[in-house]
């Protein structure tokens, strides 16, 4: 028997409540998601709850959204707040998008006729428990595509993701002062959350050294933390050229809009690599740590540099697809097995 959406443009929802408070790649993968579901009941209002930093890239770049921010550092007090501007509304259904313990406490104080969850696949820190309704299991492995069936279980006829966005005028204009207007531009932003994550200084030093003789303008760029200025640092002293830094002096929005004018990317699996993805710049993403065919550059997959498949053989002695969906690996320094002619292999293979 087939599947019954919840909703259909005959019996549109009137509102939605959107639950995905972080992190900056992942709200970005939400946004494309969200942004369908406007297209389709233009009329719906849509609430997203989300984390202060994420707000201040989504609100930059969409519009017809109301963002209610949840902000983890004000703890309950921050929460019962929360509730209590919401304790008015009531949604047709929350897509709660995120299966952390704190997203599904946070969801208790919304009300809504439907509270929809992910799949037994994808659910977990006990989802299932705060939740009345489960999306379908999509194949594809993607988060990506985990969110879209979200879309399609409130009866979104099935998409090809994509992102509408309205940069500030004054970001775009910001940015040009990092770019070359004559040459090709890499940027390369070396960081991500976690220091395990982030691949070796003459690693990216190598890449951008044969950029830079490709005649291409190498920008590195990241946020102003002290590990993140010391990686700049380690770059650019191995490198035999000045590459431009713009570390720490760039708003999200500004980043977005760097990102958004640049030729290529290479990142690790960071924020970074699926703003890429965003706003349609071709992206090589570094990946050691988590599947990539899960949480990879949705469109640049097959640009992607990827030492986690072999692996995760060595880890769990079979392959990913036999693994839980979420499986990280713990081998220390796996990043340094990516070999910096894999990287430079694919910038050739887009075009550089």
């Amino acid at each position: 028997m087939p599947h019954k959406p919840l909703f259909s443009s005959d019996n549109p929802p009137e509102s939605i409540c959107i639950l995905r408070l972080s992190a900056i790649g992942d709200v970005t993968h939400a946004l494309a998601v969200v942004q369908e579901i406007q297209r389709f009941y233009p009329k719906c209002e849509i609430t997203w709850i989300v984390g202060k930093a994420e707000n201040a890239l989504l609100s930059a770049v969409s519009t017809g959204i109301h963002f209610e921010v949840y902000d983890k550092k004000s703890g309950w007090k921050g929460l019962l707040a929360l509730w209590k501007k919401l304790k008015n509304q009531r949604f047709d259904a929350l897509l709660n998008m995120q299966t952390a313990v704190r997203a599904s406490v946070l969801s208790l104080g919304i009300k809504a006729k439907y509270k929809i969850g992910f799949d037994e696949k994808r659910s977990r820190e006990g989802q299932k428990f705060f939740v009345n309704h489960r999306i379908q299991d999509p194949q594809n492995p993607h988060v990506l595509d985990g969110f879209m069936a979200f879309a399609q279980e409130i009866g979104v006829p099935p998409f090809a993701p994509r992102w509408s966005l309205t940069l500030p005028p004054q970001a775009n204009e910001k940015v040009r002062a990092f770019l070359s207007a004559n040459q090709k531009n890499l940027v390369i932003a070396p960081c991500s959350s976690k220091a395990e994550k982030d691949w070796s200084p003459e690693g990216y030093a190598t890449v951008a050294n044969y950029a830079h003789s490709r005649n291409m303008h190498v920008v590195l760029c990241g946020s102003a933390a002290p590990r993140e200025v010391k990686m700049m640092e380690k770059i650019t002293a191995l490198c035999d050229f000045q590459p431009t830094n713009a570390c720490g002096k760039t708003s999200l929005a500004e980043l977005v809009a760097l990102i958004a004018q640049a030729d290529a990317v290479i990142a690790p699996d960071s924020g970074p690599a699926h703003i890429a993805t965003m706003t349609g710049t071709p992206v090589i993403g570094l990946f050691a740590y988590h599947n990539p065919w899960r949480t990879g550059p949705y469109h640049n997959l097959a640009n992607v540099v990827s030492v986690y498949e072999q692996n995760a053989r060595k880890e769990f002695g079979k392959p990913s697809s036999e693994l839980p969906w979420a499986t990280k690996l713990k081998t220390p320094n796996l990043m340094a097995e990516i070999q910096a002619d894999a990287v430079i292999a694919q910038l050739r293979q887009l075009g550089f």
